[in-house]
């Protein structure tokens, strides 16, 4: 049994090196991407259906609550690829995997489009629930700094000439901000916000009705589909693109 963690590390480590070769990742990426978007639009057109035509009414907001189904699995992902660039960020640093740092960069878009859409639509939501677009509340600010986050990991990209030196400037930079995300899930426990608690992932179990819930997991599988197939378009982008730029400069050089 002693032996079993090493072997599990070795297995991963060979993994790890196995994908680091960008041939691999292109072939393993055209593989995976049919299926993804044909989970993503299925996931979408079910989800979307349950979320808008099947599921009930609140007694309370009526028809306000349909926005739960696109701010809610905005706000899981908004977190989760920003914890995903992260972890790529840190892979990036220690083993320097040619892969890590491009994945977490084409990430990032597209967290920040979901921050975004969670900031827009919890507005939206919040105007006839609370009376009130917006409040400086610790929920709602830790989500605006996670999006100036996102906004500031992107422009330290753009800010060097030197791949590897973007690279390491901002996979410091997503390691330094992950202090945000346990801020942003605990908020509501730790202080006094008008933000509700907790309703799906608890101790106890989810709080909301099922017939709510079925539409959300489902929302939340779409997001996450559309997360996994666009994140291997501008992957495999950003491959291609660091192969023209290699063969630019080598066709430079006297």
């Amino acid at each position: 049994m002693s032996g079993l963690p090493w072997a599990a590390l070795a297995a991963t480590s060979s993994a790890m090196h196995r994908f680091a070769n960008p041939t691999v990742a292109l072939r393993l990426a055209d593989r995976l991407m049919p299926w993804s978007a044909s989970l993503c639009a299925g996931l979408f057109v079910v989800g979307l259906y349950y979320a808008l035509v099947a599921s009930p009414i609140d007694y309370q907001q009526r028809d306000t609550v349909r926005i739960m189904y696109v701010h809610v699995p905005a706000a899981w992902m908004a977190l989760g690829v920003y914890a995903m660039m992260a972890t790529a960020s840190a892979v990036g640093l220690v083993w320097k995997h040619p892969l890590a740092d491009l994945s977490a960069k084409a990430a990032a878009p597209i967290g920040a489009g979901f921050t975004l859409i969670c900031l827009v639509t919890g507005a939206l939501w919040g105007q006839p629930t609370w009376g009130t677009w917006w409040v400086w509340d610790a929920r709602l600010t830790s989500v605006l700094i996670l999006f100036f986050l996102y906004l500031g990991y992107m422009a330290l990209w753009q800010a060097y000439d030197d791949p590897g030196r973007a690279a390491r400037a901002a996979a410091i930079l997503a390691l330094v901000g992950v202090v945000n995300l346990p801020v942003i899930k605990f908020s509501v426990d730790w202080w006094n916000t008008l933000h509700q608690p907790a309703s799906v992932f608890t101790l106890q179990g989810p709080k909301i009705d099922p017939s709510m819930l079925k539409p959300l997991m489902l929302m939340a599988g779409a997001y996450l589909a559309f997360f996994v197939t666009v994140l291997i378009y501008r992957l495999k982008a950003e491959i291609l693109a660091r192969r023209a730029s290699v063969l630019r400069r080598a066709r430079a050089e006297p």
